[in-house]
């Protein structure tokens, strides 16, 4: 641990500046520091008045905030938390007038310019796209990854932010891509509270940074408690730096730099950070900042007080060290300020964060008033007394909502039901534009859909020689990854056991040998840490490949996955993407931890992401080859037992491409649409053969994708000949198949082609045992679909069909 930062109170060197310049930089310090208190302390109030719903604030962290941004360069990202507000103001991430425009929830990008209303306040993010969803230049701003709430969440994507610095310096073929990176020279700052160090994302991520010695510099604002939990209860040693000692850098060894520095001493905070910085730019160091005795004078947020636990002498000790106070004593001890100008500073400090938020709150008050005044305009010219009611309340309204005026509009659309009029259609196309408007506002940009969307590339088919060579299906992947390697030097691979043997399966067998360990290489066992290197290396535009060895084990990255990538793009209202492509293996294979298929936990926590389900390797290549050809990311989830299966090698491996979110017929019949995919795929077509015996003709579709599903809507134009429909899968019951079902009968409108009861057979809601008895009885099998096929055979026409059961 440095010892050099334990208790420093020296000035700062002044022989390169003026005295008169040296104080008007500290008074400016000074000045943002009682600024971002004021906004905290307004932003309380607006909470508590009703203007606003809820409210977190960074009080009691402004000082060390104020020093961290002093080493924050041009390049530089932050990947930080709800109490970094004093930090995004010094840096320029934000401003007061933002602050409160995200308190207010604005849905506009030009107030709220981290997340358009979307994301509650204190979560800042900088804007890395233009309107065209292409990559500004990174390197003529400070940037910030998205923030998220969950605690510890935005530990994980340091590792590639991190990574990306260490690639670009490491790398001269990426030399070109100066929009990214300045040849390595990129810090990346993290913020974390002293609570969520207990995460196991932050010990792992700690952990990961060391043993890459990755440029970021990790600061832990301590302030004594977790919500009301103290250090005591929630770390070892009631310290976290002395917890960590153990990762300590020694001699040349890999590790951590560790400071720790107390969050009032504003000289020491400043020459802590200078340092820290320095390790981490110029030698690719880790550090960790741990700033102790910083205080939080509001509490935790807006729904509680600290009273309630907190002791009266830990209430009195905050309020004698409350670090603007501590400075402000320094300022006057030192001779830097006079009391008089300290209160006229503070007093412009207060008028200036007071006409901000009126500013903010007027131009939020703008917005729904124009709503308001052509909802009311159109109302009152209806004429009629079913609007009375809607059209008085609208015109009541004090402090209107959107919510309160569409609820109103629709009531009046509901009670003019049956009454034609010009003034009613008038009001109904308005609605219908509205509602577009507020599509955009609350619910667009769940994806990028720029022009590199996948779901724009052209549909590529894969080529032949008329003389078949039949490989291994593992081969094609092969082939289809070096291949991908060669057209784009962006392109990186990692996972555990992904470098040295080429992954258990052998799919990047050889390639680290080709194209190097910067490239492809091997992990630990953190599935957090490999998606959130995913994440942060595609924010800084590398295409990363994440490998997670099994489909089950990608339940250890939800959190990452589901609270950060998946949502990116929505959250931040189009202005961020990471365009991760997460590879895994699963379905059928042996084994209660090897052999699931949890599609429906896909699918519930990943929207936001492409779930891709090819039936065999030529499928996945030709997935791949689209994915790294777009900007959105997805989940390609690999038939575990299909990589030693015989499969014809394209001459064009990689370059074909598969069309994402479109199914596939794969096999023509009249009596039954029975729609599957990945490895249940092979079950039923193993299964149409005995079916044929039995005088059953059923048509086989590939979804191919879940998320999105089937486009063109095939299953919809099969169910218009076989009006039956069966859906197999290996999820559990009311999973997958339940999804497809819906997205079928109600989505694609195909409840009405149906002249039977639409089925589903799935696996099992256990977990399937060990052992080729234990899948038979778990998971669907050919006599399975052959019997179920009958049966609703069986129900449509019992004299064609008799019962077997």
């Amino acid at each position: 641990m440095s010892n050099i930062t334990m208790n420093i109170n020296s000035d700062f060197e002044t022989s390169k500046i003026s005295f008169d310049d040296f104080r008007e930089i500290i008074l400016n310090d000074y000045r943002l520091a009682v600024e971002s208190r004021i906004a905290s302390l307004s932003g309380r109030k607006e909470v508590l008045t009703g203007k606003a719903k809820f409210g977190v604030f960074g009080d009691g962290k402004e000082i060390a905030q104020i020093a961290l941004a002093k080493v924050f360069k041009p390049g530089d990202w932050r990947s930080g938390y709800y109490r970094d507000q004093t930090l995004a103001f010094a840096s320029g991430i934000s401003n007061i007038y933002h602050f409160f425009s995200q308190l207010y929830a604005n849905p506009s990008l030009e107030a709220d310019i981290s997340s358009g209303g979307r994301q509650m306040n204190c979560h800042f993010s900088t804007q890395l796209l233009n309107e065209r969803g292409e990559w500004l230049n990174q390197m003529e701003q400070k940037n910030s990854a998205s923030d998220i709430s969950t605690t510890g969440g935005q530990m994980s994507r340091i590792m590639g932010l991190g990574l990306a610095s260490k690639l670009y310096k490491e790398n001269r073929n990426l030399d070109h891509l100066t929009y990214f990176s300045q040849q390595g020279q990129e810090v990346v700052f993290c913020t974390v509270g002293n609570a969520s160090t207990s995460e196991g994302v932050f010990w792992e991520t700690v952990n990961a940074a060391a043993v890459k010695q990755i440029p970021v510099v990790i600061s832990v604002w301590d302030d004594g408690y977790g919500i009301s939990v103290p250090n005591e209860v929630q770390t070892t040693k009631a310290d976290i730096s002395e917890a960590l000692r153990g990762f300590q850098r020694e001699g040349e060894g890999n590790g951590i730099e560790i400071f720790k520095v107390r969050g009032w001493d504003y000289p020491a905070l400043c020459e802590v950070y200078e340092q820290a910085a320095r390790y981490a730019r110029e030698e690719h160091i880790p550090c960790l900042v741990h700033v102790t005795e910083l205080t939080q004078p509001q509490g935790h947020s807006t729904s509680g007080s600290h009273e309630r636990y907190k002791s009266a002498d830990r209430l009195a000790w905050e309020q004698a060290f409350d670090c603007n106070l501590k400075m402000r004593e320094w300022l006057l001890e030192s001779g830097i300020a006079q009391e008089e100008e300290l209160v006229e500073l503070e007093k412009e400090a207060k008028e200036f964060v007071r006409q901000e938020q009126r500013r903010a709150w007027a131009d939020y008050h703008k917005t729904l008033q124009v709503d308001l005044d052509e909802a009311i305009a159109l109302l009152s010219t209806v004429g009629h007394p079913l609007v009375d009611v809607p059209l008085k309340t609208l015109q009541s309204l004090a402090e209107p909502s959107l919510k309160e005026i569409y609820s109103n509009v629709r009531r009046a659309i509901r009670d003019l039901r049956g009454i034609d009029s010009t003034e009613k259609e008038a009001l109904m196309a308005w609605y219908a534009l509205k509602q577009e408007e507020n599509f955009g506002r609350y619910n667009d940009k769940l994806f990028t859909d720029s022009a590199d969307s996948p779901l724009k590339k052209q549909d590529i088919a894969p080529h032949h020689e008329e003389d078949i060579v039949m490989v291994d299906g593992r081969e094609v992947l092969n082939a289809c990854f070096e291949a991908n390697f060669r057209r784009d030097e962006r392109i990186v691979a990692f996972g555990e056991d992904v470098g040295k043997i080429g992954d258990v399966n052998q799919g990047f067998a050889g390639l680290q040998e080709q194209f190097g360990e910067l490239r492809i290489f091997d992990t630990g066992i953190r599935e957090s840490a490999i998606i959130g290197k995913g994440i942060g290396l595609a924010l800084r535009g590398l295409r990363p490949i994440a490998e997670i060895q099994y489909l089950d084990y990608l339940i250890y990255a939800m959190p990452v996955l589901s609270d950060d990538l998946a949502c990116l793009s929505y959250r931040t209202k189009g202005t961020q993407k990471a365009p991760v492509i997460i590879r895994t293996r699963g379905h059928r294979l042996e084994g209660i931890w090897h052999s699931g298929s949890p599609m429906t936990v896909l699918l519930g926590g990943l929207r936001g992401l492409h779930i891709c389900v090819p039936r065999n390797m030529t499928q996945a290549a030709g997935m791949y080859n689209t994915l790294l050809r777009s900007d959105e990311p997805a989940v390609v989830v690999e038939c575990l037992n299909g990589y030693r299966l015989k499969e014809k090698m394209p001459t064009n491996v990689g370059d074909f491409m598969v069309p994402i979110g479109v199914a596939e017929l794969i096999r023509e019949g009249r009596d039954i649409t029975v729609v599957s995919y990945g490895a249940t795929l092979r079950v039923v077509q193993e299964a149409a053969i005995e079916l044929e015996k039995l005088g059953i003709s059923i048509e086989i579709i590939d979804a191919q994708c879940l998320q999105p599903f089937d486009r063109t809507e095939i299953c919809r134009q099969s169910l218009e000949k076989t009006n039956k429909l069966l859906v197999v899968d290996e999820d559990m019951p009311g999973g997958a198949a339940a999804f497809i079902m819906q997205e079928i009968l109600e989505k694609q409108n195909g409840y009405y082609l149906l002249d039977g009861q639409p089925r589903t057979l799935t696996a099992k809601a256990n977990r399937p045992p060990y052992g080729s008895d234990g899948d038979y009885f778990t998971k669907p099998s050919v006599d399975d679909v052959v019997e179920m096929a009958y049966e609703m055979m069986s129900e449509y026409n019992e004299k064609a069909f008799p019962k077997v059961f």
